[in-house]
């Protein structure tokens, strides 16, 4: 089945950032949380550290509307660099003012709002912010009638 989701790196808490996703949007991992440690060993590679094959290679959590976010640390150690930006933003449309407000305020607990949740003129009940872990979220509840 085709689908598109977003993959997000971490710092090395992607655990802790999806664990708090879950405890917003609720419902469970797609699969087991799979671990660096569970890879097998590459030919002439230098052994793994005790703290990276405890990282988290790769998760899934179903979020809304059917789009799933993946994670995973990127070790330093590993040559990656997690760095943030301000390019990207996660969209969520949700079905009520109410469910806006709730996925707004639960996400954006310990983070940076940019833009509180109002009403727009575009017609929208809208707001944006960055979570305690860096990403961007918008929040867009369409106040508009549909469009036939």
């Amino acid at each position: 089945m085709a689908r598109v989701s977003t993959y997000l790196n971490f710092p090395g808490n992607t655990e802790e950032a999806f664990n708090f996703y879950r405890s917003v949007f609720g419902g469970s991992f797609n699969g087991p949380i799979h671990r660096f440690g569970d890879m097998p060993a590459s030919p002439g590679q230098p052994p793994m550290g005790e703290t990276e094959k405890q990282m988290v290679m790769h998760m899934e959590l179903p979020v809304l509307g059917g789009h799933v976010l993946m994670g995973t640390d990127a070790p330093e150690s590993m040559g990656f660099r997690c760095q943030g930006g301000s390019n990207t933003y996660l969209n969520l449309e949700p079905d009520s003012r109410a469910e806006a407000d709730r996925l707004f305020n639960g996400l954006s607990a310990g983070g940076k709002v940019e833009m509180p949740m109002q009403d727009m003129f575009w017609g929208a009940y809208f707001g944006s912010f960055t979570d305690r872990f860096g990403i961007n979220w918008m929040v867009n509840f369409s106040t508009a009638p549909a469009q036939a």
